[in-house]
């Protein structure tokens, strides 16, 4: 392991004042928190009709089965709604009826504000940098995403505020409870057939060390956080001044936090490299199923998926 990451959620400050709000008036509760931004975007409509200005949706949320960003938050939704796809010991309870129905929640959840219109068309084919392309362009006021890279974006940016740019981490469970927030980590693979194994090891032996990663993280722009303590240490990123650095490293450090299902079942993987996820939301928004039957046909092809990896 050499980085992680985790979501958060990156929103224009100057588009909450323009709506006559600012962050700190951003709920904690569930359903306040997401209607917060369901009422910027109906305040910023009446104005944009006046002024002819282009229009502003209040959620980016990908809805495509081509962004892995589609995955990723369907996943945090399901751990804010306590849907469990496996237990503990890594075993599949996806056809529990709990287990489906709240599937099919989350899934009419998550869909019904595309439904509503709050949130843009074309994110049903919204590719990775698709959701950080339409913040950036001012095309929606705040969009969730996996990694620090619109904050990273914003700082090349000459004529941009980085200052403009909030970020805040996901509200409170619809129970009340603190949300666990789901981390990936980016490993390195040294592959068992190499034919320059101790070239690699070298190489991995040089990465590894606390400078040389601080060095690669900075250099990538701060788009992924540190896995050890002494490169959080040297980066300082737990006292920097920028808050998106600051705001990630209190989610991962002093935050409720757990991986992804892959770290307790290997064939968890296969479902996100399908975006099996991203196929079921888009089903319901473009080809007009019921989230009954998308999630149905999700626990399908999630059964085939573990059928298959345990045979």
């Amino acid at each position: 392991p050499i980085s992680q990451l985790t979501i958060h959620i990156f929103y224009w400050r100057d588009l909450l004042r323009q709506a006559g709000k600012d962050e700190a008036d951003i709920p904690q509760d569930w359903q306040g928190f997401w209607q917060f931004w369901q009422e910027i975007q109906t305040d910023l409509s009446a104005q944009s009709q006046q002024t002819g200005e282009q229009k502003v949706y209040g959620l980016g949320f990908p809805l495509s089965a081509g962004a892995a960003d589609t995955y990723y938050q369907f996943e945090q939704i399901l751990e804010a709604y306590n849907v469990s796809i496996l237990n503990e010991d890594g075993e599949l309870i996806i056809e529990q009826h709990k287990v489906r129905q709240g599937i099919i929640d989350a899934l009419r959840w998550y869909t019904d504000f595309y439904t509503a219109g709050y949130v843009s068309p074309d994110a049903v084919d919204w590719l990775n940098p698709d959701n950080n392309r339409s913040l950036l362009r001012r095309a929606i006021v705040m969009t969730p995403n996996t990694t620090l890279s619109i904050p990273a974006a914003v700082r090349k940016e000459a004529d941009v505020d980085i200052k403009k740019l909030g970020i805040v981490e996901f509200p409170n469970k619809p129970n009340g409870e603190a949300i666990n927030h789901l981390v990936a980590v980016n490993s390195v693979v040294l592959l068992k057939d190499s034919p320059h194994q101790e070239t690699a090891k070298d190489f991995l032996r040089y990465l590894v060390k606390p400078d040389t990663l601080s060095n690669y993280l900075e250099a990538s722009g701060g788009r992924y956080l540190p896995v050890i303590d002494t490169v959080w240490e040297t980066l300082g990123w737990q006292d920097s001044p920028d808050e998106h650095f600051a705001t990630a490293a209190k989610t991962v450090i002093d935050g409720k936090t757990r991986p992804f299902d892959i770290a307790i079942n290997p064939a968890y993987t296969v479902i996100l490299q399908k975006n099996v996820w991203g196929q079921a939301l888009n089903s319901i928004v473009v080809d007009k199923a019921s989230p009954e039957q998308a999630a149905d046909n999700a626990i399908a092809q999630i059964k085939e998926i573990f059928a298959e990896w345990a045979s």
